[in-house]
């Protein structure tokens, strides 16, 4: 009898918690952690999730498959687990499914002492960071890690369609994209314990590669290159910056998504091209992982939801620089940067221009020219201005503050009018 107990369990239906909701098959195998666990008498209860889901599934186990492991093995929050058993419908009005057990497999075992996630509590963001190898277990960690993916997998989608070829751009680099200040410059281990430092070694030949090196912050250069041959790309990969500072405004290491064309003959063509771009995947998002960016909107930041609701529906507002600056100039705000053409705009002045559009997304463009870089076209016109493309939106500082998919969605797309 246990052989063929055995063999059964081995042909049951492998689903994952997010598909037991619509699985039709029966019986099926669950795998999963033990998110929280309610002993009774001869019930018990287990909440098991795999990451696939915001909600954990339910399993209505007999206590004694809990019990016939020794206290060294015995089944708690935090364990890994197999369960074998027959999916029915709920009564419970928060789950459509719940997992009747017949068989609970311990997989790995874990200390209630010591596992730092207790269930049913909220646990604050700088406390889930100081368990990195656990981290992914916690709700928020896991629902980001879903939405930055299904984000990824859309911008791919969405250029893809429109023609993109996908350009895989190098880490290492002589190039200083941009001309950035800082820059981290990179080295085999040996020669710092021989050459003297940076600075003052002139004489490269005993570098790894003969000349200086460094981590890049952008794959432009590479794609304008390839552009010239290829019509259409984009990269998509980690950039590094070493400003040394320590704002909620800079990253030392973040993933930047960058695309070039020789496709367009107007600014509109490339205002309109981001902005297919930002809606096609905040509609994916919505679609497919709602109840995650539901998540984040009542934990987080409630506002956000109306800010996206509004980018979807309306017209991204184009403004040039000088309009900007003169709706600045006009408004009776107090600002503590006076707002004066000639001048960049900060962080004040374009929350001023969002809220002042209707909390829509804002396109920049004619910037002077020594604000931008060397890289931004001339327009043509006699004031000395260039084809330069700047925009902010209303989410920013949802994001700022916990990473969340709006922030990483708009400040990943960015293009170069080629």
């Amino acid at each position: 009898l246990a052989h063929a107990m055995s063999r059964l369990r081995r042909c049951l239906h492998f689903v994952r918690v997010c598909e037991a909701g619509r699985q039709k098959e029966n019986p099926v195998s669950v795998k999963g952690w033990v998110k929280a666990l309610r002993r009774q008498k001869d019930i018990s209860f287990l909440e098991i999730n795999d990451g696939s889901s915001l909600k954990n599934i339910q399993v209505v186990a007999p206590t004694e498959l809990l019990e016939n492991n020794s206290d060294e093995k015995k089944i708690n929050t935090g364990c890994s687990v197999k369960v074998s058993g027959t999916l029915v419908p709920s009564s419970h009005a928060r789950q459509s499914t719940e997992l009747q057990a017949d068989d609970i497999t311990l997989v790995g075992t874990c200390s209630p002492v010591d596992y730092p996630f207790k269930a049913k509590k909220h646990h604050p963001l700088d406390y889930i960071r100081r368990y990195p190898h656990l981290r992914a277990r916690t709700t928020s960690f896991a629902s980001l890690l879903r939405i930055r993916n299904a984000a990824a997998m859309a911008l791919h989608s969405f250029y893809q369609a429109e023609g993109y070829i996908w350009l895989h751009s190098p880490i290492l680099t002589t190039n200083n994209c941009e001309e950035l200040g800082d820059l981290f410059q990179v080295e085999r281990e040996s020669y710092f314990q021989t050459a003297l430092p940076f600075a003052e070694n002139t004489n490269h030949s005993s570098q790894f590669f003969g000349l200086p090196t460094y981590l890049t912050v952008s794959g432009q250069l590479h794609a304008e290159m390839i552009a010239c041959g290829m019509t259409s790309v984009y990269t998509f990969g980690p950039t590094f910056r070493a400003e040394k500072s320590q704002t909620r405004r800079h990253l030392a290491e973040f993933w930047m998504f960058e695309a070039e064309s020789c496709n367009f003959e107007a600014m509109d063509d490339l205002t309109q091209v981001i902005e297919k771009s930002i809606k096609w995947t905040l509609e994916h998002l919505l679609d497919k992982f709602a109840e995650d960016i539901h998540y984040f909107h009542t934990t987080f930041s409630p506002e956000a939801q109306a800010h996206i609701q509004t980018a979807l529906k309306t017209d991204f507002v184009r403004m040039s620089y000088s309009e900007a600056v003169a709706l600045l100039e006009q408004s009776s705000q107090i600002f503590q940067f006076k707002p004066e053409w000639g001048a960049d705009l900060q962080s004040e002045h374009e929350r001023y221009l969002v809220e002042h559009c209707g909390n829509v997304p804002v396109f920049v463009t004619d910037f002077p020219t020594q604000l931008k870089p060397f890289y931004a076209r001339d327009n043509g016109d006699s004031t000395v201005r260039v084809l330069f493309l700047d925009w902010r939106c209303h989410a920013v500082s949802f994001a700022k503050r916990y990473s969340s998919v709006s922030q990483w969605i708009i400040h990943s797309v960015l293009f170069a009018v080629t």
